[in-house]
């Protein structure tokens, strides 16, 4: 049993309380995953200033400014490193894929939490309320967040195996539930060249669609496909810089519920979540349909 939580601003003048709403809808799901967290920031300029790229690195053997002084000099460009708990977030006026090549060219086994233009991966092991906390979560801005509460099932309790999974440049997915047949979706990946980081069954799903998207797919056609070619009972919650989608399998038993008003989209495990949200009283409310895809834009909406 996991929690999942996601909120999309459409309003503007709610882009400096997403981390406080971020911060509530996660430690409201803490009592459906507390041995390890992680968030999903897209916009916070603190975290990942407008126009530079990013880089998250998790359990990184070196301090921050060393990174940042060993990763300058790999990409030519002033870095800046922050641990925030046990992850270290490099930025700077650089791609993100550069910045990634150059971590794994220095460090080939470090555990990398995600990359891309405006988005900070955060995640750690311990009590969800804790490590928001140890974070600073409440005081980030942005536009989008997603986070999910683990309670381990089938692979180690490290931030490593703590979603979000970050795979793919910018891309974020987080699962409530398992996938059976994740080792032989895994073997055929791996035998198309796709490497992976760890023995969660989530990370298949992640680089199932990463792979989905790199090929051509846009992010329903990846749902749709995960759902054809994965067995199991899962919600999944995917996102970009500029999209959020939210899928579940044919049987539906993994608990999620969709609220939607003109200022914002969210999506939790359980409505408790988003009781605090503004305006929830007039949202739309609604549990998702089995193997529905529902994807929304900064700029649209569709179901």
């Amino acid at each position: 049993m996991c929690g999942i939580v996601g909120l999309h601003l459409r309003n503007p003048d709610l882009h400096p309380r997403l981390g406080e709403l971020l911060a509530g809808m996660l430690c409201e799901m803490e009592s459906r995953g507390a041995d390890s967290a992680g968030i999903s920031v897209y916009g916070n300029p603190q975290w990942t200033p407008v126009g530079h790229g990013a880089v998250t690195l998790l359990d990184v053997p070196a301090p921050a400014d060393e990174v940042a002084a060993v990763l300058a000099g790999e990409v030519g460009a002033e870095l800046k490193a922050t641990n925030l708990d046990t992850t270290c977030l490099v930025t700077g006026l650089v791609g993100s894929e550069a910045l990634l090549a150059a971590a794994k060219n220095v460090w080939p086994h470090v555990a990398v939490g995600g990359f891309g233009a405006d988005l900070a991966v955060l995640k750690g092991v311990g009590s969800p309320k804790k490590l928001a906390g140890s974070w600073g979560l409440r005081s980030a801005w942005g536009w989008q967040g997603v986070g999910h509460t683990r309670m381990a099932t089938e692979s180690a309790v490290t931030p490593g195996g703590a979603h979000p999974y970050a795979v793919g440049p910018g891309q974020c997915l987080v699962h409530n539930g398992s996938f059976a047949n994740h080792a032989t979706i895994r073997r055929e990946l791996a035998a198309t060249g796709v490497e992976f980081d760890s023995e969660n069954d989530t990370e298949v799903g992640a680089r199932f669609v990463a792979k989905r998207l790199a090929d051509g797919d846009d992010v329903e056609r990846a749902l749709k496909e995960l759902c054809a070619t994965f067995d199991g009972f899962y919600t999944l919650l995917v996102s970009n810089r500029d999209s959020f989608a939210v899928v579940r399998d044919a049987i539906a038993c993994k608990p999620a519920v969709i609220a939607e008003t003109s200022d914002w989209v969210a999506v939790a495990s359980e409505f408790r979540a988003l009781a605090h949200l503004p305006g929830v009283e007039a949202a739309r409310i609604w549990e998702p349909e089995p193997e529905v895809v529902y994807a929304w834009t900064r700029t649209e909406a569709s179901a």
